[in-house]
């Protein structure tokens, strides 16, 4: 039994084997990812910063690539769903729901972008609290279309796949709720992304390093969707028994870790310190 049927040997054939999957989901990832580009660039040509002193095209840029990047993988994973249940309600409405949570968030958070103010923690107004508290609930949304995916792949997953990989994919999309909807629901409702001392900075993340940052224990929980069916593909060619014990292992460790990279954070300890 086969575990991935992917045999693009060029982005043109990638992006078909991307588009035979989901063709919504694929077009929208690959437009946010434009946007992340023209974004970056809006770095160098606009000057303004945030009271932080970063950019303010830099939060943008950030929220753009991470959702193309969320809704390119729920594309690519739509392939494991039985091909008559990929067009069905269930499906469509979580492809429309993830598209839906994922815009508001990015208008949001780019229209606040371009007055030169901060979109998440800004408490200043009534307007920006309710649209903070808005953006939560979007954000939990946006990860809880990972659910009735996990479900549609477990319950009616396409042929050929091994039924390891089934339960890696499941398990990816399901801690990507637990692990990154939690932790992302417990920064929001904190002051800050930084606990503790704030300084020094971990190149392209931005991440403390005088202290804690809860950001780095969210990215890991966001990242549990690709890790764990990555871990799955790779212990493909293992017997079963180690297969298994390899995913299901390897599964408890990256959300043991994770937890703890959160608990360093709350503590007010930095991951990679200066």
């Amino acid at each position: 039994m086969t575990v991935i049927t992917l045999s693009p040997s060029g982005p043109a054939a990638l992006f078909a084997e991307f588009d035979r999957r989901h063709p919504q989901l694929t077009r929208y990832g690959l437009v946010l990812l434009v946007l992340g580009a023209i974004a970056m660039a809006l770095q160098v040509l606009d000057p303004r910063t945030l009271a932080s002193g970063v950019n303010i095209w830099v939060k943008p840029a950030k929220f753009l690539v991470s959702v193309g990047v969320f809704a390119l993988t729920t594309a690519w994973f739509m392939g494991y769903v039985r091909p008559e249940r990929r067009g069905g309600r269930l499906m469509r409405f979580t492809a429309w729901t993830l598209i839906a949570s994922g815009s508001f968030e990015l208008l949001y958070i780019s229209f606040q972008a371009a007055q030169g103010q901060e979109s998440h923690f800004n408490l200043s107004t009534p307007f920006h609290i309710a649209m903070y508290a808005l953006m939560g609930i979007g954000a939990v949304i946006l990860t809880a279309t990972t659910l009735p995916l996990a479900w549609e792949i477990v319950r009616r997953p396409a042929p050929g796949l091994q039924r390891s990989f089934v339960a890696a994919v499941a398990i990816g999309l399901v801690l990507t709720f637990v692990l990154g909807g939690w932790m992302g629901s417990y920064m929001s409702s904190q002051p800050g992304h930084a606990v503790g001392q704030v300084g020094g900075g971990v190149p392209v993340f931005g991440w403390n390093r005088l202290g804690g940052d809860l950001r780095i224990a969210h990215f890991f929980g966001i990242h549990a969707e690709q890790a764990i069916p990555l871990l799955g593909a790779a212990a493909a060619g293992l017997p079963a028994r180690l297969r298994w014990s390899a995913i299901l292992g390897g599964s408890a460790i990256y959300a043991a870790l994770t937890i703890g990279v959160f608990l360093q954070a709350v503590a007010g300890r930095a991951l990679v310190p200066a």
